[in-house]
């Protein structure tokens, strides 16, 4: 990767995109990530600060003799991001330059303090992306000296050397910032393709509005929209739009997500429309009128779309399958036997692994069931009950979890992570409060 490329990527950190059609959405990165963006961006500054010097043109003697110049090394001690409230993110820097000048006889090592300061304005894309773009720069260079301390070079000469260096500096310090932001832009631009959910559905995240920059964070509203075979998922839009609250989540997070029911509610009917709840399951019937256990096949079917309700600390989802359950015949042929109306109440879980947003559910109280038909006459409901949780549950419950475990795209750049999240559940949303780890 090239060192802007991997600065640009660092600064992503700071705007992570998100895409499409309905809100739902809000994505809040506090001071704790510039504090870690900060860290980790130093390394790529220093090799984006490594710029080619062209040869100095020694006067001082009877010949013009060019001079070779090579940065040796750029240490970066110091680098701080700050929020510029209603405008985006300042940048100082503080950078030791050390030079070689091949001059004969001897070459001459040199050290260079310097001093960088950058504001960048935070906007949004015409294709619904953060957009970086730098406001003012400024380099502050001091004083060159020697790296042995000797003083033993000509005044005149380090002079001159200086001075050809704070030229060279002056004009590319800031220019080598700007291609870091340029190079930035071009990697959020990539962040509005789709992102697989399953092997025929895809999530595709969106900018709604400006981004907003306060003094502790920038929120970015988005908007997330489920597609299957290429169709967008559309529930009725909600009137009242999602807002994140202020305070809430883990105090000192790097980042705040908050997820609306209105995302739930897609992520549900879009499995509900793919037809991936619907599930054959295999199992044995013991009933008065079979006195020999008879395999049975069970095809629960969800023509109804699952509901989650979420709560402060409790989040739940209620399924309501629709159950045919068929014998084989003597022919071979599947015989249909009874049909039930299912209800199944169950608790959600809700957590993260690096990017996904995943889920798991246990089953709360009793299956209820009531039979919708049958084609044997009077069905006893409480053989029924024994079949619905020896043969029916566990099934249901591991292609569920399965399904779940796959899990949605969070917001997010390339190679960023979140790690040790947590989860809050409130009345009609839930928030997660994480670290992030970028995977150079």
């Amino acid at each position: 990767m090239v060192p802007a490329r991997g600065l640009g990527l660092l600064l992503a950190l700071l705007l992570p995109v998100v895409s499409a059609s309905m809100p739902g959405t809000v994505v809040r990165l506090n001071k704790a990530a510039l504090s870690y963006v900060s860290e980790i961006g130093k390394a790529p500054l220093q090799r984006a600060l490594k710029v080619t010097v062209p040869h100095f043109l020694d006067r001082s003697g009877e010949v013009l003799q060019p001079t070779r110049i090579r940065i040796l090394n750029v240490h970066v001690p110091r680098l701080q991001l700050k929020f510029i409230a209603g405008f985006g993110v300042r940048l100082q820097a503080a950078a030791n330059f050390t030079f070689k000048v091949f001059r004969a006889p001897e070459p001459l090592e040199l050290t260079l303090p310097a001093e960088l300061l950058a504001d960048t304005r935070v906007t949004q894309s015409s294709i619904k992306t953060p957009m970086v773009s730098i406001s003012t720069c400024s380099s502050f260079l001091g004083r060159a000296s020697e790296s042995d301390g000797s003083n033993s070079t000509s005044h005149a000469l380090l002079v001159l050397v200086q001075k050809h260096i704070k030229a060279v500096l002056s004009n590319k310090l800031c220019l080598s910032v700007s291609n870091l932001v340029q190079d930035l832009n071009v990697h959020l631009g990539t962040l509005i393709g789709l992102n697989p959910v399953g092997p025929e559905s895809q999530i595709h995240y969106s900018m709604v509005s400006v981004p907003t920059v306060t003094s502790d964070f920038i929120s970015l509203d988005v908007n997330a929209v489920l597609f299957l075979l290429g169709k967008p998922i559309i529930l009725p839009t909600d009137a009242t739009p999602f807002v994140l609250p202020r305070h809430v989540g883990t105090e000192g997070a790097m980042a705040t997500v908050g997820l609306s029911q209105h995302l739930l509610d897609s992520a549900l009917l879009l499995l509900q429309k793919s037809g991936a709840l619907n599930l054959d399951i295999t199992g044995q019937l013991v009933a008065r009128q079979f006195p020999e256990p008879m395999p049975v096949v069970l095809k629960v079917r969800l023509g109804a779309t699952p509901v989650a309700t979420l709560h402060t600390n409790n989040a739940t989802l209620r399924l309501q399958p629709f159950v045919e359950v068929l014998a084989a015949a003597s022919n071979s042929a599947f015989q249909s036997l009874f049909s039930l109306d299912v209800v199944v109440n169950l608790s959600l879980q809700l957590s993260v692994s690096k990017v996904k947003f995943q889920g798991t559910t246990s089953v709360l109280g009793d299956v209820q069931l009531t039979v919708a038909s049958s084609n044997m006459g009077f069905i006893d409901t409480d053989q029924v009950r024994a079949l619905v949780g020896i043969v029916f549950e566990k099934p249901l419950l591991d292609h569920l979890n399965a399904l779940l475990g796959m899990g949605i795209a969070l917001p997010g750049v390339v190679n960023l992570h979140y790690v040790t999240p947590e989860i809050f559940v409130y009345e009609g949303y839930v928030v997660i409060s994480s670290e992030l780890f970028y995977q150079s």
